[in-house]
């Protein structure tokens, strides 16, 4: 009996990521016996694949059909895949294939056009003339990539999202000009070089956009995995959609209304396979929109939104247009000019950061101090947004109704005494808001929102008075 109890004792077990542990027992042979596992794949239900021992006879040591990956897992997504990367990762990468499809297939025709307005297959077409415009159009690009890098670098980052919409789009409207540059030679160089120039500003904006979305869905510190993997994926429909454009070109290249009309089809397949994939995506981060929204609905109803409801409301065509100008890490030289200006500056102001309220263009500016923190910069946005609230409509919390019924009354000079109100405020109403958002799921210590890097030091003490 003693032996029989050891038979069904389990020996260990081994699970694969978050799935279901199975067992392994002595089998009487001396040889170990597995448990059937149930294969997921992309954690759909799939085929349960029983494992294969040494005799053929289902029991024994897992055969090939339970390594750990699956071929087309192995090849195209991250090991450890679903586990290793962020829950909206799968949804994301489906609608991003099918945005890739599409473009390859636009990208096609756009160089149909491109090679025809060219001269290639005209006879009287000048090598030297084809030469001089691809050098024309190609450094146009070059300078328009360094210029574009420079100008929003470090916007990209803040609103990944809204980028990465828009350098398709713009992806989409050069590809358009490419095929319309035949119809008009004379300005043919002219009208390339400008879409090539809009091209490399979209792989600028597509690129950095596509490095910020792989460290939020890398989750074990595994974004080279991640960034190769999606590479890999990318090729792949390139090479589909290659295949398809031999298909497709043969039978539309006669055509320019028939060619016109399939590229106007691929860009509404494109544009809304990209806004889905977009919308897609649930960064547990602040950026100024996503806070600006979570924070609306806590003034307005005492709760915090989450994640997802809060990115599933995150606008994408207008999120580059705030109607409060939030400024944060400005240079302290910007907002005084002398002694008394300081002071009144710092006056009543014990947080490691100063304000700056200009009510009739509705800006906020701010000061951070040296020791300022990822906590004081989310409390400093969150003090200029809760500014710009007392500025629109809408229910408020009791104590700040009171402020806004008094902006409305009162004369801008009032500025500074609503901004030390509102401080008072802040220190009753921020902890129960940060609070909320650390057990809603936002990772509140990092954030996107965009910071200058200037920071200040400042000696005037609040109570001190200088006349």
């Amino acid at each position: 009996m003693a032996d029989v109890a050891s038979l069904e004792t389990p020996l260990c077990s081994e699970q694969f990521g978050s799935g279901a542990a199975r067992g392994c027992r002595a089998a009487p042979d001396g040889s170990l016996q597995w448990e059937a596992e149930e294969r997921r794949w992309w954690r759909f239900p799939a085929f349960a694949v029983k494992p294969t021992g040494r005799e053929g006879d289902g029991e024994g040591s897992p055969g090939p059909a339970l390594l750990p990956l699956s071929g087309l897992q192995a090849v195209f997504l991250p090991q450890g895949f679903p586990d290793s990367v962020s829950p909206d990762y799968l949804p994301y990468q489906i609608w991003d294939s099918v945005q890739a499809f599409a473009s390859s297939l636009s990208g096609s025709l756009a160089t149909h056009a491109v090679l025809l307005g060219i001269g290639v297959g005209n006879a009287k077409a000048s090598v030297s003339a084809a030469t001089a415009t691809w050098l024309v159009k190609d450094s146009t690009g070059m300078l328009g990539r360094i210029i574009f890098a420079w100008w929003k670098g470090g916007k990209l980052d803040c609103n990944a999202k809204q980028w990465r919409l828009f350098a398709d789009i713009l992806n989409d409207l050069a590809m358009f000009l490419e095929i319309m540059a035949p119809i008009y030679p004379i300005c043919f160089t002219m009208t390339v070089s400008t879409s090539n120039l809009a091209k490399c500003i979209v792989s600028v904006a597509g690129g950095a956009t596509r490095a910020a979305l792989t460290v939020h869905q890398a989750r074990r510190n595994n974004m080279a995995d991640v960034s190769a993997k999606d590479s890999s994926q990318e090729t792949l429909v390139n090479l589909a959609g290659l295949l398809v454009s031999l298909l497709m070109l043969p039978l539309v290249s006669d055509c320019p209304s028939l060619s016109l009309g399939c590229f106007f089809l691929l860009t509404t397949l494109h544009i809304y396979a990209n806004y889905r994939a977009v919308r897609a995506l649930v960064i547990e981060t602040l950026n100024e929109s996503r806070l600006q929204l979570v924070l609306k609905h806590f003034l307005q109803r005492g709760e915090v939104l989450d994640p997802t409801s809060a990115n599933q409301m995150e606008p994408l065509w207008t999120g580059f247009w705030p109607s409060l100008s939030l400024s944060l890490g400005v240079p302290l030289h910007r907002l005084i000019s002398s002694v008394f200006e300081l002071q009144q500056l710092v006056e009543g102001q014990q947080e490691p950061y100063l304000l700056c309220w200009n009510q009739s263009r509705n800006q906020v500016q701010v000061v951070l101090s040296q020791m300022a923190g990822p906590e004081t910069i989310l409390r400093a946005a969150t003090h200029g947004l809760v500014l710009g609230a007392l500025q629109e409509d809408g229910p408020l919390p009791e104590e700040l109704e009171e402020l806004r019924n008094r902006v409305r009354a009162g004369a801008e000079k009032d500025s500074w005494v609503i901004i030390r109100e509102t401080h008072q405020v802040l220190n009753k109403l921020f902890p129960k808001f940060l609070k909320g958002l650390q057990t809603a799921g936002w990772k509140t210590e990092k954030h996107q929102l965009e910071v200058d890097e200037w920071r200040a030091t400042w000696f005037l003490s609040p109570e001190k008075k200088v006349l």
